[in-house]
């Protein structure tokens, strides 16, 4: 019997009742609040963030207003992720993870949004996402190297 939470409070003000999420590569979680003790490199899926709607108005328009994320401001405690299973411990070997594959994927898909973002069918929600996934990975430097 599962008896683990199944929902995640917004990222910023830990408030239960959230309106907005987006996603974000693992590598970001490094610039969140408290990330010290996660290691980025076993995270295997996208970083879920949750916003509540006050705090969603802000995200969005530090992000398509500014051109800047709000990871710095969000608690990694709130994010929703995946880790890997440690099967080095039983081998007693340690592999490399490669995060490439999934950044580029996050990073094409972020870049296709910003493109179309004149058009009237892209959401706000998906040209924030991009923004912020673009600005996070430029900060990190790793925007075209995971392309490669």
């Amino acid at each position: 019997m599962f008896t683990g939470r199944t929902d995640t409070p917004c990222c910023l003000c830990g408030q239960a009742k959230t309106t907005s999420r987006i996603e974000v590569p693992p590598r970001a979680v490094t610039l969140m609040e408290n990330s010290g003790p996660i290691a980025w490199q076993d995270i295997v899926s996208p970083v879920t963030l949750q916003f509540c709607a006050d705090d969603w108005d802000l995200v969005a328009d530090l992000a398509l207003e500014m051109g800047h994320h709000p990871l710095s401001r969000c608690n990694v405690a709130y994010a929703s992720f995946d880790l890997r299973e440690d099967f080095e411990a039983m081998l007693n070997e340690t592999r490399e993870p490669n995060q490439t594959e999934l950044e580029s994927r996050l990073l094409d898909r972020s870049r296709e949004v910003l493109e179309s973002a004149d058009d009237p069918l892209t959401e706000q929600r998906a040209l924030v996402e991009a923004t912020i996934i673009e600005v996070a990975m430029d900060e990190l430097d790793v925007a075209e190297a995971a392309v490669d």
